[in-house]
């Protein structure tokens, strides 16, 4: 056994490991050094610092230390070099404290970064990030863990995966493991108690005099919630400081306010930003977190809070993502004492203000008029609130001459002020790497597009639609389809202050139906890759389930989401295995129930603005008729099979990235596959650079013998009666189509 080893460090750049302080070893370097997979291990370079071991695969080098690039600046050997790696004891972290930006330590509690940290081993000076340690994960932890992941997504955005924090003190160790029982705190003072999950202290802060170095955001800050600000300004001025007014009129205000809008689009800033105005404590707790306790101690914690908050007012109880204690459904023990605490907290004059981003699963009864009494909703922001919120993001960023923040703020759809934000980190980190050594450096358009590639809308996280870099232009043929879906498709979400100036409604849905492979999902991807909207994307048996009433959910859900994320396109892939025609199914009602979700929300009473939705079908016959009326799916274009000339525009189009011999004649070609769908011309020109490779793997370019040996293989795929009955369809229903 070596008591330590020295090695060659080396950037492992897997996403499994990223930023996690995972180092792996030759499993013979492992038993070298007697350590086990979890165990910490001391790396000395530059400078001393710490981390987790893990098994490399078998066919690693023995002389290597494969580790990410957080570790590897931990160590300060960007450039590599020699490692030394001995083991660690075994000590759990007593204290840890961390700094963070600003915009991190406003909204990350302790608890919730304590859960980042938990199984990390961290050292003083050290980089850490908020991903948690969920290679080699404590198990009776999973849950919390999981929760804390998904609030950092909704309290910082798509950045969180992203930002870095810097350990300023671990009590008496130089490196120790997180654990539960690890009291973990911001350097400004802020700090969670250690021990069980059981008991977690609660932040308290006092935004406008006891932080000053992470001060509350500025109302000026917060672009397009002004309308809110003011509304929940005046309420807490009003139940605060005016309560004598209120007396002498014989009435009281409730100071309970229910805030509902996308993750990450400033609920929580903006109470934290009125707080400081009316000269107000803010007493934060994360709901999730109550909710993973025992009933007993959440109960506490419950009472502790009204207490602390009735003890320091005026005071504003903050509960964010509220549907945790009180969900919707089956509401159990803890939402009753929620309930209870609500209501005698807001009696005694204290501000009760709960988020939520789902308000659909939280229990309607709190919106009792002496409960939350007042509802607010951020909405998703719009163009021209996008590029004020930019504007804001960027005031400290040396921006170049060619940075278009309009056109930034037209591409990002969907976007909330943490996705700008994360936007123009990114956008900063890219031209960091770019310039290096530059004393001036600044940000330029590039940086953005780059940026826009990678990050995301977190609202559409769980549905979007990974599309290709393709636009219409990229479509062969089908001038005539494309014609009409630019009108009803990209008109309405490009201009709708036309269709409202001209006071006509834009056409809500369109219906796509052809033989298949004829293109009806490469154009929906075309109309995606144009930029111009959000696409969710959902196949037809994706929403069906067996449980009664989870259908129904969601569709509701679906377009819940794409109204938050508008301008949105919904596609609906073999639309007519979710909505046959009703009365002729046999599993109990169920496919029924869905056709009559979709058309309410279709064209029910709330409407549907800035969403179109595009249904794909080689079976319209099937389609409920209700839903192709009017004011649905009211536009039905056939995607016809490909003609000769439409067939070699297919193949040039498929054609663009391969080298193809000057003796290969794709007019000549397209003219000769009679029956040839359109994924059957691309499949051709695949299996032809394919043939290209069997021949030599060092071909240049694919010949008409390469051509000619592919055709042998790939066959044609329509059906001539389909085609036939599908034209005449496409035939009777002309004038809709047209």
């Amino acid at each position: 056994m070596a008591d330590e080893l020295t090695l060659t460090v080396t950037l492992r750049p897997a996403a499994l490991d990223a930023r996690r302080g995972i180092v792996r070893l030759h499993p013979e370097v492992m038993a070298a050094l007697a350590i086990n997979p979890g165990d910490p291990v001391r790396l000395a370079g530059s400078r001393t610092t710490a981390g987790v071991a893990a098994r490399a695969e078998a066919d690693a080098s023995r002389a290597l230390l494969y580790a990410d690039d957080l570790v590897i600046g931990n160590l300060g050997m960007r450039d590599g070099g020699q490692v030394t790696i001995a083991p660690l004891p075994v000590v759990a972290a007593r204290r840890v404290t961390l700094t963070g930006p600003a915009e991190i330590v406003a909204v990350v509690s302790p608890e919730m970064l304590r859960l980042a940290l938990l199984g990390k081993v961290v050292s003083a000076g050290d980089d850490v990030s908020l991903l948690p340690q969920d290679v080699l994960p404590a198990a009776a932890h999973r849950s919390l863990v999981e929760a804390a992941r998904r609030s950092l997504a909704n309290r910082v955005g798509y950045g969180w995966t992203s930002a870095l924090l810097t350990v300023t003190a671990v009590d008496d160790t130089d490196a120790a493991l997180v654990t539960m029982d690890t009291v973990v705190g911001w350097a400004d003072g802020y700090q969670t108690t250690g021990g069980t999950a059981a008991t977690p202290a609660v932040r308290s802060t006092a935004p406008a005099t006891t932080d000053p170095e992470v001060p509350p955001p500025s109302l000026d800050d917060l672009p397009g919630l002004r309308a809110q600000a003011k509304e929940l300004e005046e309420l807490l001025d009003l139940g605060f400081h005016h309560g004598e007014v209120l007396a002498r009129l014989g009435t009281k205000v409730s100071l309970g306010v229910l805030i509902s809008g996308p993750s990450g689009s400033g609920k929580s800033a903006l109470v934290r930003a009125v707080a400081a105005q009316v000269g107000a404590h803010v007493l934060p707790a994360w709901a999730p977190s109550l909710a993973a306790l025992t009933n007993d101690a959440a109960a506490q914690q419950l009472r502790r809070l009204a207490q602390e908050a009735r003890g320091s007012a005026p005071s504003v109880l903050l509960f964010s993502d509220v549907e945790a204690l009180a969900p919707r459904d089956e509401p159990g023990p803890l939402a009753t004492v929620f309930h209870q605490m609500l209501e005698e907290t807001v009696r005694a004059g204290v501000a009760v203000v709960c988020t939520t981003s789902r308000p659909e699963s939280v229990d309607p009864s709190l919106r009792a008029p002496d409960l939350l009494a007042v509802q607010l909703a951020v909405p998703l922001p719009d163009a021209a609130m996008r590029r004020e919120q930019l504007g804001v993001l960027t005031r400290g960023m040396p921006l170049a001459e060619d940075v278009r923040l309009d056109d930034v703020a037209g591409r990002t759809p969907g976007f909330v002020a943490a996705d700008l934000g994360a936007l123009a980190r990114e956008a900063g980190v890219r031209a960091a790497l770019r310039q290096k050594e530059a004393e001036s450096p600044t940000v330029t358009m590039a940086d953005f597009e780059a940026a826009l590639d990678v990050v995301r809308p977190t609202s559409m996280a769980d549905s979007m639609l990974e599309v290709a870099a393709v636009t219409l232009d990229d479509v062969g043929d089908l001038a005539d389809v494309k014609q009409v879906l630019t009108e009803s498709v990209l008109w309405p979400l490009t201009y709708p202050d036309t269709f409202a100036r001209l006071g006509v409604s834009p056409p809500r849905g369109v219906l796509l139906y052809g033989p298949p492979g004829c293109g009806k999902t490469y154009l929906v991807k075309a109309i995606a890759g144009t930029g111009k909207a959000n696409v969710l994307s959902v196949k037809g048996a994706e929403l069906l389930s067996k449980w009664v009433g989870d259908s129904e959910r969601a569709v509701r859900e679906l377009f819940r989401r794409a109204r938050e994320a508008a301008p949105t396109l919904v596609f609906l892939d073999e639309v007519d295995a979710l909505a046959p025609t009703r009365g002729q199914a046999t599993d109990g009602g169920t496919a029924d129930r869905v056709v009559a979700a979709l058309l309410t929300e279709l064209d029910g009473v709330e409407e549907l603005r800035n969403v179109v939705v595009i249904g794909a079908t080689n079976r319209p016959d099937l389609i409920d008729p209700a839903l192709l009326r009017p004011g649905r799916l009211e536009r039905l274009v056939y995607v016809p099979p490909p003609d000769g000339a439409a067939r070699a525009a297919i193949l040039r189009a498929s054609s663009k990235q391969v080298p193809l011999d000057a003796s290969v004649d794709l007019d000549a070609l397209g003219a000769d596959l009679d029956g040839f769908s359109a994924a059957d011309c691309a499949a051709l020109i695949r299996e032809s650079a394919l043939a290209a490779m069997r021949d030599s793997l060092e071909a240049t370019t694919v010949t008409a013998a390469n051509v000619t040996t592919a055709r042998e293989r790939v066959r044609a795929s329509l059906d001539p009666a389909q085609v036939a009955w599908l034209s005449a369809y496409a035939h009777e229903h002309q004038p809709s189509a047209s």
